[in-house]
């Protein structure tokens, strides 16, 4: 079991700026990968960004060149840095991590963006 502790959402104004954190703890030596989905609200989730074991980063179209993912491996924490931020943007983030065989999610943080 892989345990997963977000933190950082809240309300923004359009252009700003937030910082979610997702701190993992248990049996993380089985996952390969660990990234951040959102669920915009009468929407499908969808994968914002993800990173490899090995420091590989992919990321959704909406958000590329503006949010970037990073992880501390030392800590077993992930962080998705969010810029420029959109009303489109908002949502219910939630962090995941997953390996071959299982998949694991946080309880989710609300990111509200406001104009």
């Amino acid at each position: 079991q892989v345990h997963l502790v977000e933190s950082g959402g809240g309300l923004v104004q359009t252009g700003g700026s937030l910082r979610l954190s997702c701190a993992a703890s248990g049996s993380i030596f089985s996952i390969n990968f660990m990234g951040w989905y959102r669920q915009a609200p009468g929407k499908q989730r969808e994968l914002v960004a993800a990173i490899s074991r090995g420091g590989t980063t992919n990321y959704s179209g909406a958000v590329k060149g503006r949010f970037t993912i990073s992880r501390d491996s030392a800590k077993n924490t992930v962080y998705l840095q969010m810029n420029s931020l959109r009303l489109e943007d908002t949502g219910v983030y939630s962090c995941a991590v997953w390996g071959p065989q299982d998949r694991y999610w946080g309880q989710g943080t609300q990111v509200t963006v406001s104009s």
